[in-house]
């Protein structure tokens, strides 16, 4: 038996299982929306972010497996103005020539007290800082897509993002509304 059937056999069963689970899913991008929002000159402003990609294994019944890890694209940020785009793309905010991608990964996932809801702990990589960051989530089933949305509050300086800005609240919510298709 040569060297690669080998392999085949000994990884086809733990390919073939996670596969039946349905544990496997990918990020679809032009479905989701990764949207912030903060306080800038005391008037709340939105923006979002695209280039959403990654993996999640995500199985209710053994949550213990389950992971996610994804990625948006940092310089994608969107604010509905162009100018301030460009500003938020340069060093004193996101940095996005030296640290392009803004990364979740997990690292627990546990059931909530309601139906379908859940609660994640993971790591949050933006402009080179890790913080590890907790928040609530529903996961809801949809034809050949599974549904993730989520929420959490976040300070800016933490990250080193916008400096000792007077106009810019330290304090932004994130809301995730992520669609994953199964693989």
């Amino acid at each position: 038996m040569n060297y690669l059937h080998r392999l085949w056999i000994m990884f086809m069963p733990l390919t073939f299982v996670g596969y039946v689970n349905g544990q496997h899913f990918i990020p679809v991008d032009d479905k989701s929306t990764i949207e912030f929002v903060i306080k800038n000159f005391g008037f709340t402003t939105k923006g979002t972010f695209i280039g959403l990609s990654g993996s999640i294994n995500f199985d209710q019944a053994t949550l213990s497996e389950s992971n996610f890890l994804v990625t948006i694209n940092a310089a994608s940020i969107n604010t509905g103005i162009k100018a301030r785009d460009n500003h938020l793309i340069k060093e004193e905010y996101f940095n996005v020539k030296k640290y392009p991608v803004i990364q979740f990964t997990s690292v627990k996932i546990e059931a909530g007290k309601e139906k379908n809801s859940y609660n994640v702990t993971g790591n949050l990589f933006i402009k080179g800082v890790n913080k590890q960051i907790q928040f609530p989530f529903t996961a809801i089933e949809d034809t050949g897509y599974i549904i993730f949305k989520g929420s959490f509050l976040l300070n800016r300086k933490d990250f080193g993002i916008g400096g000792s800005s007077i106009s810019l609240s330290d304090n932004l919510t994130v809301n995730l509304t992520v669609f994953a298709k199964k693989l």
